[in-house]
């Protein structure tokens, strides 16, 4: 059934969301760039000061599986301005701390409400356009999600090196109250026809299991992998997962519904995006330590590398949503994958002689390939929902997004760390340059390990089918699957 009468989205609300989640979206990766300072100013190690990135994606994991619910219960407004209000304190928090622990303890606030922004941002985006414009919405939308955590480096570096790395949190503070002072008056108030309960049970599980496993992850570094509580805290994870997956599937009106991956291009598109998730937050964080700590790099340096490769991420994402609303997603995301992974393999060849010149080149080529890969590959996924599944499906999405960024940081990490000190182990008394050398082949082989991933997830999108989903709405209708037939974008 062809359009009749097009919806006019809602662009002040979508304009507020969109300013909300930059800010929160940049704090991501802020700190990559400062975590050599933090880790001098509080004297811990490198796998300890990764916390300051870890803890945020880990809050992340456990929050977002509510984030449906959410949706569902409360409107975008009261949503909006929670999730903001629990970002500033933890800006504030974070900003002022004066040890490790409460520099911590702020990151997991920043991040209880960032975890809110991501799926909101995400469910406004698809629900108020039609589907044939969807591409071109969702395109804005990683405009948002990549770019902000793709300049991060960048203007902190310049921000460490000429003041100090609390500034990064000072900073944010009065754009924050101005969002969030604007959001306050001009967000309209609508209500929600859904009439969602939310289920303690699940929540306890999805807590202890994702919360788990991204914490047996994340203390391998420290501890290794075959120590007692890393083993421990995966094995509960693993065991609370599969019990909160099998609740959900078995409740009425589940808090995160699992049927979508029913759905043959989301469950591909939930794959290939986790895969390349774990590969580019990987990247933004070996980078900065391989600059600083082998070549010596200052902080500012470090941003300008960095920069060509977010400028491509910003201003291609649009670019990359209408190239999908014309070709599809699988040439687009093949093409891509290609690109990243040959990039990648050629960081896992990095001496400490490497030029600067041509690691600004192989960056941005990667980050190029990397804008073709995500705003295709999800917005096909997302096209495979009927509207009833569409908030639970921007949820599984921003889920996916912070475990894979965070089990893939900790994964690479903890083989970074492994491997240098499985090398420092042949020497008795190392030099400089011994440690340097051990630190460099430990890089190496993590950047090795994310350009195979790279490459498994390049075959995947060989089996990438084009989603009508203007077929799929109306199939979604004739099933039952939508409230009312008011819920097609494009059409009243």
């Amino acid at each position: 059934m062809p359009p009749q009468h097009e919806k006019k989205p809602d662009y002040k609300l979508i304009i507020i969301l969109l300013s909300g989640a930059f800010v929160s979206f940049l704090s991501n990766t802020f700190l990559n760039v400062a975590l050599p300072s933090i880790k001098d100013e509080f004297d811990v190690s490198t796998a300890t000061v990764q916390w300051v990135t870890t803890a945020y994606m880990l809050v992340s994991g456990v929050v977002i599986p509510t984030t449906a619910f959410l949706m569902q219960k409360f409107s975008a407004r009261k949503l909006f301005l929670t999730a903001l209000g629990l970002f500033l304190t933890g800006t504030i928090i974070a900003g002022f701390s004066p040890t490790f622990s409460v520099l911590i303890a702020g990151r997991m606030t920043q991040a209880a409400g960032s975890a809110i922004l991501m799926p909101l941002l995400m469910n406004v985006m698809i629900t108020s356009f039609p589907p044939e414009k969807r591409g071109t919405a969702m395109g804005v939308f990683s405009l948002v999600m990549f770019f902000a955590p793709a300049i991060g480096p960048t203007l902190s570096g310049i921000v460490v090196q000429t003041l100090s790395w609390h500034w990064l949190f000072y900073m944010m503070i009065p754009v924050l109250l101005i969002v969030l002072a604007v959001g306050y008056f001009q967000l309209p108030e609508v209500g929600n026809k859904y009439k969602a309960k939310i289920d303690i049970p699940s929540v306890i599980l999805s807590t202890i299991g994702f919360g788990g496993i991204l914490y047996g992850f994340s203390s391998a570094g420290n501890s290794g992998w075959m120590s007692l509580d890393v083993m421990l805290s995966l094995l509960i994870g693993i065991i609370a997962v599969y019990f909160y997956v099998m609740k959900q599937v078995k409740m009425e009106a589940p808090m995160l519904d699992f049927k979508v991956y029913t759905y043959p291009m989301y469950r591909l598109s939930a794959i290939i995006i986790g895969v390349n998730n774990m590969a580019l937050f990987s990247g933004m964080i070996l980078m900065p330590i391989f600059l600083q700590e082998i070549q010596g790099v200052s902080p500012v340096e470090t941003g300008l590398l960095l920069l060509p490769g977010a400028l491509i991420m910003g201003f291609l994402s649009p670019l990359s949503g209408k190239l999908f609303d014309m070709f599809g997603p699988r040439v687009l995301a093949f093409t891509g994958l290609a690109l990243a992974a040959s990039t990648t393999f050629f960081f896992s060849q990095l001496e400490v002689t490497t030029g600067f010149g041509f690691l600004l080149t192989i960056y941005a080529i990667r980050a190029f390939g990397m804008t073709l890969v995500m705003t295709p590959v999800m917005t096909n996924g997302m096209n495979d929902l009927p509207p009833a599944l569409t908030p639970h499906g921007s949820s599984l999405n921003s889920m996916l997004q912070q475990v894979s960024g965070a089990v893939g940081t900790a994964l690479l990490i903890s083989i970074m760390q492994s491997f240098s000190n499985y090398r420092m182990a042949g020497f008795t008394n190392p030099t400089p340059d011994q440690v340097n050398q051990a630190m460099l082949d430990g890089i190496n082989l993590s950047f090795l390990i994310a350009s195979i991933l790279l490459l498994i997830s390049m075959i995947l999108s060989l089996f990438l089918k084009r989603v009508d989903a203007r077929a799929t709405y109306e199939e979604g209708a004739a099933r039952g699957r939508m409230v009312d037939q008011d819920e097609l974008p494009g059409e009243k």
